[in-house]
């Protein structure tokens, strides 16, 4: 009978590799604690309109990539391709938005069916943040220093450049986008294959296209800037000058995009030229009009996704995971005679409740060179139980060597010294 596989692009993540995430994930969660956000939990699968009247009928993601079916009821439903949309529904439905401001965190799968690489996946794992009820640049501010201090904090700061545009008001950028297709049409024997299909269905992400020459062609191309509403000006200079004040760096990037149809002013990312072609790691804006095509009243919001896979890779490219963060377990314990187990796991768990923190792993295999098997774990800490005249003593390594032979009623203390030196 044949082996039953995962799917393509549907990756298990194995016990030598959650140790990471672990890190990864952790480090989010103080960062954004430190900035008073909340964690909401939403669910994999939505109704397939929530995604096309948020996405936009005519994007990739809704015509090629989402993955959707029928339920016995017949009802339409998709797994979740991104989690803003999902993010803007539970707070629409559990009444968190009207005259509310909201700083709001998620984590977990999204789906889309595109041909599987590195760093993109079929289902990948994304971190977003979205705030909302606040209008003003100050917000769009505080999630992107947000994110440089999560950058610092996980010692990649270095590696990754901050990349700023504006779209401006849903109306300016409308008057670009038929200003950018006139130019097109004049030139689309010009255009590859891929802006061709875009110039019908969503011309503005052309100007992120990865080809040379539609590239050059855009250099004498109308400017969105050229179109941009003083409003949307004036908005996008204060959350400059606030990024400068701060000491953030960036880049203005007149051809930075989104693939969304609900972006409106504030766009960026964070990329990075250690990964090779995958190179964004962090992408969000601003998207005041998304509560309000979503049945909801005019809100104002701002946000951005993190991919894990690829904030991972990169950390792994740059080695900045901390040697420490691989390994499971502080302390391996083991019996060194026959007949000891039961005292051991007893032990184990005395320790435990004297060390709120510390990892003990027990060994429950058999006790020939124990010793040897012990130190080939690569623990930090050993101990090796074996009776003595008065009760149980441990000889408690660390690296190659014993240190000491240590009574069972101190071994707390002992372990205690050399665990948090």
């Amino acid at each position: 009978m044949a082996k039953i596989k995962a799917i393509r692009g549907m990756n298990d993540i194995l016990p030598d590799q959650t140790p990471v995430w672990q890190y990864l994930e952790n480090t989010v969660k103080s960062v954004l604690g430190a900035y008073g956000y909340s964690e909401i939990r939403m669910p994999i699968v939505e109704q397939t309109d929530l995604f096309k009247r948020s996405i936009g009928e005519v994007t990739d993601i809704v015509e090629k990539e989402m993955y959707t079916f029928e339920d016995r009821n017949g009802e339409s439903l998709t797994l979740r391709p991104e989690g803003t949309a999902s993010c803007v529904r539970a707070g629409e439905e559990h009444g968190l938005l009207f005259n509310q401001t909201q700083r709001l965190w998620y984590t977990g799968p999204m789906f889309r069916y595109e041909k599987p690489q590195k760093g993109r996946y079929r289902q990948f794992h994304q971190i977003g943040v979205e705030t909302f009820g606040m209008a003003s640049a100050d917000i769009d501010a505080e999630v992107i220093m947000l994110s440089a201090r999560l950058w610092k904090q996980l010692g990649i700061l270095d590696a990754v450049t901050l990349q700023l545009n504006s779209l401006g008001s849903n109306e300016a950028r409308a008057e670009y986008r038929a200003a950018l297709v006139e130019y097109l049409e004049a030139r689309k024997e010009q255009l590859d294959e891929d802006s061709l299909r875009r110039l019908e269905s969503n011309p503005l992400r052309i100007l992120d296209s990865k080809d040379a020459d539609t590239q050059a062609l855009l250099d004498d191309a109308p400017t969105l800037s050229d179109y941009l509403d003083e409003e949307s000006r004036t908005h996008f200079a204060d959350l400059c000058n606030m990024l400068d004040a701060a000491g953030v760096k960036y880049e203005i990037n007149p051809r930075l995009v989104r693939g969304l149809d609900y972006y409106c002013k504030t766009v960026f990312e964070w990329v990075t030229d250690k990964l090779g072609a995958q190179g964004t790691v962090c992408a969000g804006g601003r998207y005041d009009g998304l509560v309000k095509q979503l049945g909801g009243r005019p809100t104002p919001a701002v946000g951005f996704a993190m991919g894990v896979e690829r904030l991972i890779l990169l950390l792994e490219t740059l080695e900045a995971v901390p040697a420490d963060v691989r390994f499971p377990f502080d302390l391996y314990l083991a019996a060194e005679f026959k007949g000891l187990q039961g005292e051991v796991i007893g032990l184990a768990e005395q320790l435990r409740d004297a060390l709120p923190g510390l990892r003990v792993r027990v060994h429950c295999a058999g006790l020939k060179n124990i010793g040897s098997k012990a130190r080939q774990t690569g623990a930090p800490l050993i101990a090796l139980v074996k009776p003595s005249d008065n009760g149980l003593v441990a000889t408690l390594w660390q690296g190659e060597e014993p240190r000491f032979d240590i009574a069972q009623a101190d071994l707390a203390d002992a372990i205690k010294a050399v665990w948090n030196a």
